[in-house]
Parts: C-alpha cells; sequence; structure tokens
C-alpha cells in the first residue's frame, strides 16, 4: 500500500482483494500516528471505532453491490457533529462536547461506506485563513513545516495533502475550502449554497457557511460530493436540486477571464494561472475577457456580514446548556462574562465584537444593511458575466502559503488573504479550487467559478485540466519540508 491513492484505484483494490478495508484502515492510521505530531492536522483519532467500521465493510465488499465508497477511509472537519465522538470547531468552549447526533453530511457519507478516521483541526469556530487561532495548536503546511496550510479548513487540506487521508471534508464561509486547498496543493470545491446539507454543521455565519470535499483530484472530489449532496427537510436552506450530473466529456466551455484580477496579483502566481489559461485553449475551450465589478467592496461587506451573523450564532454558547463553564463566578451574569471570556480565543471575540456593533442600534443602517446590498452588487456582477460564459477563470490566494505568524499581528492584512474568494461566497457560487504549479517550491491554485449548481461543469473543467497536467500528482516529502 501507498498514500496518495485515488478513490477509483481503491476502490478496485479493494473489491479485488488486493487488501482488506481493514488493512487499508490500518494503513491511515498508522500515517496519522507517524506524521500528524509534525503537522497537528488532527484534533482527535477515532481507531477503534475505525477499525470497527472497517471490518464491516470488508463483509459489505463480499456483497454483490457494496457501497460506492465502502471501506474507503475519510477525515471529517472538526465542525461536522459525530455522534459518540466529541465536535470541538477547535475552541476551549466546545473542548469536551459529544454530539447525541450525526450531521447529515456524516450520516450520509456513512451510508456511502466510508470509514472515518477522525476529526481535523481547523481555525476556532472557522473564523480565520491560516489555522492559527486553533485551540488545539497551529495546523502547518506539509510543504514547508514553518509555512501555514491556510483555513480554516487547514486541518483537512494537510491531512490530504500528506498523505494521512485520501479524502476530507471541510466548510467554505469565505474561502475556507479553497484557500488551503490552494495552499496545500490539493483540490477542493465550495458547492452551491445549499448543495450541501448544515444541519449538524456548527455554525458561523449561516448565510454563507457550506460543506464541501478535499481530495487529490476533481474526479475525486466528485466521488465525495455524490456522497454529501442532495435535499435535507432537517435544513430549511437546503436545495431540492437533484444530483450533480457531469457534461457530456467533449464539450468545450467558454471561460471567463476576468483581467482586473490580475492586476495587483503577485507575477509568478499570474504566470501559472496564465499557463492555465492556455492550457484550457489548447483542450479547445474559448477565453473570453470578463468584468466583475463591485469585487473590491466584497471583503468589507463579508467581513460585517459574516461576523454580525457569527455574534447571533455564538450567543448560545454561555456556558449554561452546554459550552465551557467557569469553575469560579460571583453570580449569574459573572458566570457568562467568565464563561465565554475563557471558552473563545482571541480572533472569535474579535468578531463576535465587530458583528454585535454592526447589529446596534444607530448602525445597523450604515453597515449592515449597506453591507447586503453590496452582496447583491456583486451577486449580479457575476450572474452578468455568466450571460456570456460557462464558468470564470480566476486566483485563490494573492501569494503562496506565508510563514507562521507573520500575518497574526495584523487581522486586516489576515483578511485579505480571502480577496478572492469571499465574492464567490457573498454570490452564493460553485467554485473549485485546484493545484496549478509551484513558486519557489509551494502550490499555486487556481479556481474554477460556475453559476448556481453548476458544479457537474466546474468539475468537469477540472477533470480535463487534470488530465492533460500533473500538478495534481505533485505531494509533498514531508522527510525534506525545512521548518526553518
Amino acid at each position: 500500500m501507498k498514500p496518495f491513492i485515488g478513490v477509483q484505484e481503491l476502490r478496485n483494490d479493494l473489491r479485488a482483494k488486493k487488501y482488506s478495508a481493514v488493512e487499508l484502515a490500518h494503513f491511515y492510521l498508522d500515517c496519522i500516528s507517524e506524521l500528524n505530531d509534525s503537522i497537528n492536522c488532527f484534533i482527535t483519532v477515532d481507531a477503534d471505532r475505525c477499525l470497527d467500521r472497517a471490518a464491516a465493510a470488508d463483509r459489505h465488499l463480499a456483497e454483490s453491490d457494496p457501497q460506492p465508497l465502502c471501506g474507503i477511509p475519510i477525515a471529517h472537519k472538526d465542525l461536522f457533529c459525530t455522534a459518540g465522538l466529541r465536535t470541538t470547531c477547535a475552541s476551549n468552549m466546545l473542548g469536551s462536547f459529544i454530539a447525541p447526533y450525526d450531521s447529515t453530511v456524516v450520516k450520509q457519507i456513512a451510508e456511502a461506506g466510508a470509514v472515518t478516521l477522525g476529526k481535523t483541526n481547523m481555525d476556532e469556530f472557522a473564523m480565520g485563513s491560516s489555522n492559527e487561532t486553533s485551540w488545539f495548536g497551529v495546523v502547518r503546511n506539509p510543504w514547508n513545516l514553518s509555512r501555514v496550510p491556510g483555513g480554516s479548513s487547514g486541518g483537512a487540506a494537510a491531512s490530504v495533502s500528506s498523505g494521512m487521508t485520501p479524502l476530507a471534508t471541510g466548510s467554505d464561509t469565505g474561502g475556507s475550502i479553497r484557500q488551503p486547498a490552494s495552499l496545500c496543493g490539493i483540490t477542493g470545491l465550495k458547492p452551491t449554497y445549499g448543495r450541501v446539507s448544515r444541519f449538524g454543521m456548527i455554525a458561523f455565519a449561516s448565510s454563507l457557511d457550506q460543506g464541501g470535499p478535499l481530495a487529490h483530484s476533481a474526479s475525486d472530489v466528485y466521488e465525495l460530493l455524490a456522497a454529501m449532496e442532495g435535499h435535507d427537510p432537517q435544513d430549511s436552506t437546503s436545495a431540492d436540486i437533484g444530483k450533480t450530473v457531469l457534461p457530456e466529456s467533449d464539450r468545450s466551455f467558454v471561460i471567463g477571464y476576468p483581467e482586473s484580477l490580475f492586476d495587483d496579483l503577485d507575477k509568478n502566481i499570474a504566470a501559472c494561472i496564465e499557463r492555465a489559461r492556455q492550457q484550457f485553449e489548447a483542450l479547445g475551450h474559448r477565453i473570453e475577457v470578463v468584468e466583475l465589478p463591485h469585487i473590491d467592496a466584497a471583503i468589507a461587506a463579508y467581513y460585517v456580514l459574516s461576523s454580525a451573523e457569527a455574534s447571533t450564532n455564538l450567543a448560545r454558547y454561555d456556558g449554561v446548556r452546554y459550552g465551557h463553564r467557569t469553575d469560579v463566578s460571583e453570580d449569574l451574569l459573572d458566570m457568562y462574562c467568565r464563561s465565554r471570556t475563557e471558552g473563545f480565543g482571541l480572533e472569535v471575540k474579535r468578531r463576535i465584537l465587530t458583528g454585535t456593533y454592526s447589529l446596534s442600534v444607530g448602525y445597523f443602517d450604515a453597515y449592515y444593511l449597506k453591507a447586503q446590498k453590496i452582496r447583491r452588487l456583486v451577486r449580479d456582477g457575476f450572474l452578468s458575466a455568466f450571460e456570456s460564459v460557462d464558468m470564470i477563470l480566476a486566483p485563490v490566494t494573492p501569494n503562496t502559503a506565508f510563514e507562521i505568524n507573520s500575518l497574526k499581528a495584523d487581522p486586516v492584512e489576515m483578511y485579505k488573504q480571502d480577496l478572492y474568494t469571499i465574492p464567490v461566497s457573498l454570490a452564493g457560487l460553485p467554485a473549485l479550487a485546484l493545484p496549478c504549479g509551484f513558486v519557489d517550491d509551494l502550490p499555486v491554485g487556481m479556481q474554477l467559478i460556475g453559476p448556481h449548481f453548476a458544479e457537474g461543469e466546474v468539475l468537469a473543467g477540472g477533470m480535463a485540466f487534470q488530465g492533460e497536467t500533473d500538478w495534481h500528482e505533485h505531494h509533498p516529502s514531508l522527510e525534506s519540508a525545512s521548518t526553518s
């Protein structure tokens, strides 16, 4: 057995009995045991139940029609509730919380036969772009251990990139799947808002949060998406739209190229994406320049809206029903104050305060309502562009993975890391991040952005690109990863 094997090969090997699901689970658990101390991808490893489920998968594999992901290991971002296994959101506030039920995503993936390895590290309550805000410590980038993996799904992305798991779930509110996928050299999809159920996914910003898959390739992402997606009556925002369908393999696309987004982009990253553009042209797709107005205002609008929703969603963590409760308090109000002060980290507190301020009397119209209007303008700009193109090719990040602690003291500069991902989130669109080159031995990613519920088209575009390139087949060598 070897790491970095794709879903189709794993499926074929398991059904051909080259190895058992139990042996495969042992292999990945051994990888986690060997590598996790240096990268810090996993908060919780569920070894015993993982092996029990793998044994059950072996029994299913002996049947004539096993589930599509039967016996294939997976890791879940630690904001998806898992029955009997703690779900922390990487926060002291939920450090010992064990949900009594599975989230819909976890349940559906289990029903597809996948075997859960454990829960991955993340920015606290999914608030961050570097995976440095976790109560359980910084996650390191497998390509260079002195660099960040991106956030907030940094643990999920790094676990796939390092070979600790072939598949992982993540969530994307303002770029939290795409940005770490790009910085770690893997493939990740932010689905259309409503494509994947949010039931049992601990909320950050409810109008933006969306679960999605992370894997080595677009084809593996498609396999995992098929297990995750679908209408869920327990989620009022869940779309009853049917399953993702790939278009005909010989279909040519019109791909939008927003030249204005490249004006301030690092020239080496821009060169990688320019080569990708040329590759798409060589494959027979047509490139058309498009304009995306109002993009410059997207970051400000996003942090007003997402922080306002975070302020509301996190109000429930008061130390009464569940979550951290202080050991010492003078009265009820003091207990609330101490519990929340001790339970939340600095970045979460910053966003709660920002959100509460923007929702307060006298500032609601000036900030929150204005941000909602900007959100509509950003969305309308994309819809206008999609009248003439099938998808849009764009950068994911303004730079490659940056040094740990280099931006931690400058929140505004950290927020700018989401410059290219936030507009897509505000518009609720699907976008696929996939590797397209290297700069100074660090991965560079691009994103294919589609109209609402066009996951099939962007995945097909990604598959076509990866069929002609091998960037997604490059993997880090941890023996040579530098910490200097």
